[in-house]
């Protein structure tokens, strides 16, 4: 029994929040002290929603815990005391009464969801005398040892540490629990009688004993806090660090506590739980979307132990309790204007609530709910934009498989199964059988299906690493498909006709066997499991706008992108461009919005055919005299390159890079290639060889490339730039209007830049006196090292724009090679040296420094400079984000996140309004 607080003269910290019979101390606008779950469970009590009575320890609680050496302030333990007083007297029932016992649950609760990534308990408050009353007062023995077994399985696992040791292990107690039922003849747990639960439980005891040395604890208020304990001690397990290192979850948010009064869905055929949502949170479909299992409790659904009933069944069976999930369903989105993913029991007929929190969805899901909630009036247009994330978008550019080579392996027999479709698209990879192997396997650039009997929070790391996911039980609610769904990944899920032996590394499915290493192809869409590689084809989005096969009004999602994004571009004021090398990249990027050309990289294009060979004759010459007549070779090459970008341009500007690497990258390096290329010049192999080792330098990231290269051989600058001037004039002849921007990459001293500048434009003002035109074009500068960035006002005199090359700004800043910092960069993140991979994401603190020193130094000698980004930070939301706020006129990135980063722009602008920094939106 709880004990009465003690008044305190002197005003505590709160740090614990009660709930129950329609009144709560907290809201739902109270994320970040109650956490998500907690929050909802408060504002649910609020809104009149059946949920059980409960309280909350706050997420300051978590960070006294950590900052204290994983200790509680001396408040604590009065404030729990007097939260489980109220509790007892909200119930009729006292916490380890021998006459009507109180029973509950401890569960974690982070500001922002984290599905499975941390420790819940269930039933706690049975030990081996509340048991027996228990069974005695529900006259229901069997029922009663089921919640006992259940809670001596998660409290020695969860609290006590008792868990499988090695890959390949099953996990303890589900092994205990086999050979009972192999010894009672039976399949099902629910099939296990009492007597045997009762013999299972004293198993499970014995297990604990023999793994940890200590006793299972029978005094509910030690179980109470060791539950907490452990709750707190989850928030910085592996699986949880992963998770939200993967997500930018910060580590200081903490978690809270709900110790919330137990409700059963296992008391036998009266009673159920499940796990629903208020639409298909793969498809975005309005329809009442969940599973549920009759005489179980929440963690069957989840774990995916068992494989559930789809939710539509619940109306056949508990017709009353279907009813009122429909009314509550409705009444969720009205109010919280988003799709929910609730948790529900129904204990002897009688509805209850247990969870609430947005739907974890996919990029499909949240393109089509987002808008159609705009049509149903729930939320704005505005709110649309902010809604869907921005990286989700690639979900929706992701490939299907090709219908073709899918029904020629349907009738080749190679469709082995089909389960539940848990996560869309199309993944074909080799089979693993755990998480370590999966990481091992993707680090060395395979594609990866991840096969389990069903996935845990352990497999978190895993799951990132593979393509796709494929489970033989659990359902659409079960962790592997809540998790792939976020990630964006593919899943099919309780396709219970594969059986998989770990040990083996085989699993068995249609007569067939599938080994470790073997290729299966996974439809997540379909739910459909095949044996081999199949081809895959364009999404509907990429059919209308690249492939052009498809006619906009017969592609529905197709119709929503478009919606969504042109919402985006009305907020929007980045600029968006792409990288593209070649024609055909232009013209994708336009389709998906692109608006000009970020980075034309002029290197690509000497690797195409055998224009190789002339770039190496040019390289290998001995005189300038040589070198330009081979230079002649490239020139028509170039020039038709540039013509075919300007025309898929159509106006739009394009900015092209100047030779950027080092010559022996062009040169071949084994003696074979050699020997061929001496025989296509008319040299000899040991001339080619020589070079070779000539031009090798021990750091040619820092060495002869760029700017240096174009100083060293004007040649090449004055061809290339005779190429753009000429491709553009050509261009503008056929009436399409042309934009060249020249861009002299690797600049750090003014003078490399007004080197090349004088190069520039004498070979243009010459070209243009040849073809007797005027056509004009900028001259700018990509912003790469330090010196460039600290020198802008002297660089700006002469450069007409900046173009931020993040890529080796972030290399020179950090003095760290991109290439190999595989090797210490995730150890950096664990130890949160760093917090995002800076090569993914732009270090603001920094190389933002950087850009913001070069911004303002470039403004203030030309205030109308035109500046902008092209490494690949452009497509990434939060870098994105960074551009917007420091004042970039433009973004530029790969073709297939162009709508990414238009996206981002627009939530960028709207992320302002609502700080109050930017003018209101209409």
């Amino acid at each position: 029994m709880a004990k009465k607080s003690k008044s305190s003269g002197k005003r505590a910290p709160r740090y614990v929040y009660f709930f129950g019979g329609g009144k709560a101390d907290g809201n739902g606008s109270q994320k970040a002290l109650l956490g998500g779950k907690g929050a909802n469970l408060h504002e649910m009590t609020r809104i009149g929603l059946p949920v059980p009575a409960g309280f909350t320890i706050s997420t300051e609680l978590c960070t006294y815990y950590y900052e204290n050496k994983r200790t509680y302030p001396k408040v604590l333990t009065e404030q729990v005391n007097a939260a489980l007083l109220k509790l007892e007297q909200a119930t009729g029932k006292k916490f380890g009464d021998k006459e009507n016992p109180l029973l509950v649950s401890v569960r974690s609760g982070a500001r922002e969801s984290m599905p499975g990534m941390m420790d819940t308990i269930l039933n706690l408050g049975l030990n081996d005398t509340t048991v027996e009353v228990v069974a005695r007062k529900s006259g229901n023995a069997r029922w009663a040892w089921d919640c006992y077994r259940r809670f001596v399985q998660m409290y020695g696992d969860v609290v006590m540490g008792v868990q499988n040791v090695g890959r390949d292990e099953h996990e303890p107690f589900d092994e205990v629990m086999s050979e009972l039922k192999d010894e009672a003849g039976v399949k099902e747990d629910t099939d296990l009688s009492a007597k045997e639960l009762h013999i299972l439980v004293d198993r499970f005891k014995d297990l604990i004993r023999k793994r940890t040395g200590k006793e299972f604890p029978q005094d509910p208020i030690q179980q109470l806090w060791g539950a907490v304990g452990a709750v707190f001690g989850s928030w910085m397990n592996d699986r949880a660090i992963v998770y939200r290192r993967k997500y930018n979850i910060p580590h200081e948010w903490g978690t809270a506590v709900n110790v919330q009064t137990m409700v059963f869905g296992n008391l036998g055929d009266t009673s159920a739980t499940g796990v629903a949502f208020t639409r298909d949170p793969a498809t975005g479909e309005k329809v009442f979307y969940g599973e549920y299992l009759i005489n179980a409790q929440g963690e069957d659904v989840v774990a995916g132990v068992r494989t559930p009933h789809a939710i539509a069944k619940l109306k056949e069976e508990m017709p009353k309790a279907y009813a009122e999930l429909e009314v509550v369903r409705k009444d969720l989105e009205k109010h919280f204007h988003d799709m929910q993913d609730f948790e529900f029991t129904v204990e002897d007929y009688k509805l209850y609530m247990l969870q609430t929190r947005n739907g974890k969805r996919t990029g499909l899901a949240a393109v089509r709910i987002a808008v159609e909630m705009v049509g149903e009036k729930l939320i704005d247009w505005k709110e649309a934009v902010r809604r869907v994330p921005a990286d989700s978008l690639s979900q929706v550019l992701t490939p299907i498989f090709d219908r073709k080579d899918r029904d020629a392996a349907v009738k080749a027999g190679r469709l082995l199964c089909k389960g539940l479709a848990a996560g869309p698209g199309a993944a074909s990879g080799r089979v693993v059988f755990n998480a370590e192997d999966a990481v091992a396997r993707a680090q060395e650039g395979e594609r990866v299906l991840l096969c389990r009997v069903e996935t845990s929070p352990e497999d978190l790391r895993g799951m990132i690493a593979a393509e796709g996911i494929l489970t033989a039980r659990g359902g659409v609610s079960s962790h592997a498909a809540l998790v792939a769904r976020q990630m964006g990944k593919i899943c099919v899920c309780g396709a219970s006709d594969i059986a998989i032996d770990y040990t083996a590394r085989v699993m068995q499915v249609a007569g067939h066997t599938i080994k470790e290493g073997d290729f299966i192809s996974i439809d997540g869409t379909l739910g459909e499991v095949y044996e081999g590689e199949l081809k895959t084809a364009p999404s509907e989005v990429v059919q209308v706008l690249v492939a052009k096969t498809l006619d906009p009004k017969d592609a529905p999602t197709y119709q929503r992108f478009d919606k969504l994004m042109k919402w985006a571009d009305k907020i929007r004021r980045l600029g968006i461009r792409t990288n593209a090398d070649q024609p055909d990249q232009a013209a994708n990027a336009v389709a998906f919005g692109a608006a000009g050309i970020g980075l034309c990289r002029t290197e690509h294009m000497f690797f195409e055919g055998d224009r190789i060979y002339a770039m190496r004759e040019m390289i290998l010459a001995e005189t300038k005299e040589a070198r330009v007549e081979a230079l002649k070779k490239l020139l028509p090459l170039q020039r038709d390159d540039f013509a075919g970008i300007f025309r898929a341009m159509k106006g739009h500007p394009v900015t092209i890079r100047t030779l950027d690497p080092p010559l022996h990258e062009f040169l071949p390096h084994d003696s074979e290639t050699q020997r061929e290329t001496a025989h296509k010049l008319g040299i000899s192999p040991e001339k080619v060889a020589a070079r070779v080792a000539a031009l090798h330098e021990a750091n040619p990231m820092l060495g002869h490339r760029g700017c240096r290269l174009g100083i060293t051989f004007p040649e090449i600058t004055e061809m290339q730039t005779r190429a753009i001037i000429e491709a553009a004039i050509q261009v503008r002849k056929e009436g399409i209007p042309v934009k060249p921007e020249i861009m002299i990459v690797l600049v750090g001293f003014p003078k490399e830049l007004q080197n090349q500048l004088e190069i520039v434009h004498a070979t243009a003002k010459k070209v243009m006196d040849e073809k007797k035109t005027r056509i004009n074009y900028l001259v700018g500068t990509m912003i790469e090292i330090p010196r460039g960035a600290l020198c802008a006002d002297e660089i700006a005199k002469d450069a007409e724009f900046f173009s931020f090359g993040t890529n080796d700004l972030t290399q020179t800043t950090l003095g760290m090679s991109r290439d190999d910092s595989g090797s210490f960069l995730p150890q950096y993140q664990e130890l949160e040296i760093v917090k995002r991979n800076p090569f993914e994401a732009i270090d603001q603190s920094g190389v933002g420094q950087l850009m913001q020193i070069a911004i303002e130094k470039g403004r203030k000698t030309r205030p109308n400079i035109k500046l902008g980004i092209c490494g690949e930070h452009g497509g990434e939301p939060s870098s994105v984000e960074f551009c917007h706020r420091i004042g970039l006129t433009y973004v530029s990135c790969s073709p297939f996140r162009v709508p990414i980063a238009r996206l981002a722009a627009a939530q960028a602008v709207l992320k302002e309004v609502k700080a109050g920094k930017g003018r209101e939106i209409s």
